[in-house]
C-alpha cells in the first residue's frame, strides 16, 4: 500500500518586525519577510546558517556572529546601517520568499522619509528588491539603491562570493569589507 506524501505545512499569516534605524542611519538593509527561526526568535537573521551577520561583520570590521542579539543590533546602528523587510505581513508556509502568498507591503518610501542622513539602501535577495524597487520608485531622490544576493542558506552561493557582492556597502559604512575574517564561512 503506498504512503501517501507528507502534508504540505498550512500557510500561515507572518508578520514581520519593526524597523531597526535611527537619525544615523546612512545605509538601510531591506530584506523580504523574517523566517521561520527568525520569528521564533523573534530576531532578523537568526538562522544560524543565514550569512548575514557574518556578511555585516565583514562590512563594520566587527564579529557580530558572536554577539548577543541587542549588542549585534547596537553595532549596525553605531555604522550607520539600518534593517527592515519589505513585507510587514504575509501567508507563507515555511521560509521560503517563493512561498508569500497576499503580502502587505511595508512603507518604504514614509520610512526612508524620516531618514536624513540615509544614502543607500540595500535589498537582501530578487524578492526584496522586486518590492522595495517597486515601492521607492517615486521617493528615492539620491539615494543609491542596491541589489544583493540574498544572504539566506535557501541561496546557495559560497559566502565568500556574497561577501565580494556585498562590499560595494563600505563605502556607506565606512568599515573593512572582502577580506575581513567575518566574510569567512565559519
Amino acid at each position: 500500500m503506498p504512503v501517501p506524501p507528507p502534508a504540505e505545512p498550512a500557510a500561515q499569516r507572518r508578520v514581520g518586525f519593526a524597523p531597526v534605524v535611527d537619525a544615523h542611519t546612512r545605509l538601510l538593509i531591506l530584506g523580504s519577510l523574517p523566517g521561520d527561526a527568525s520569528l521564533a526568535a523573534e530576531q532578523y537573521y537568526a538562522h544560524p546558517r543565514n550569512g548575514f551577520w557574518r556578511l555585516t561583520g565583514g562590512l563594520i570590521g566587527r564579529d557580530l556572529v558572536d554577539l548577543a542579539y541587542p549588542q549585534r543590533l547596537a553595532a549596525l546602528k553605531a555604522a550607520g546601517i539600518g534593517l527592515w523587510d519589505v513585507i510587514t505581513t504575509a501567508h507563507r508556509a515555511g521560509s521560503l520568499d517563493t512561498a508569500i502568498r497576499d503580502p502587505e507591503f511595508a512603507d518604504l518610501s514614509g520610512l526612508v522619509a524620516t531618514l536624513p542622513k540615509l544614502r543607500a539602501v540595500a535589498f537582501n535577495g530578487a524578492t526584496a528588491a522586486r518590492a522595495g524597487r517597486r515601492a521607492l520608485a517615486a521617493s528615492t531622490g539620491e539615494l543609491a539603491l542596491i541589489d544583493l544576493p540574498s544572504s539566506s542558506p535557501a541561496h546557495a552561493r559560497p559566502l565568500a562570493q556574497k561577501a565580494r557582492a556585498w562590499a560595494v556597502l563600505g563605502e556607506f559604512t565606512g568599515g573593512p569589507t572582502v577580506g575581513a575574517p567575518e566574510c569567512r564561512a565559519p
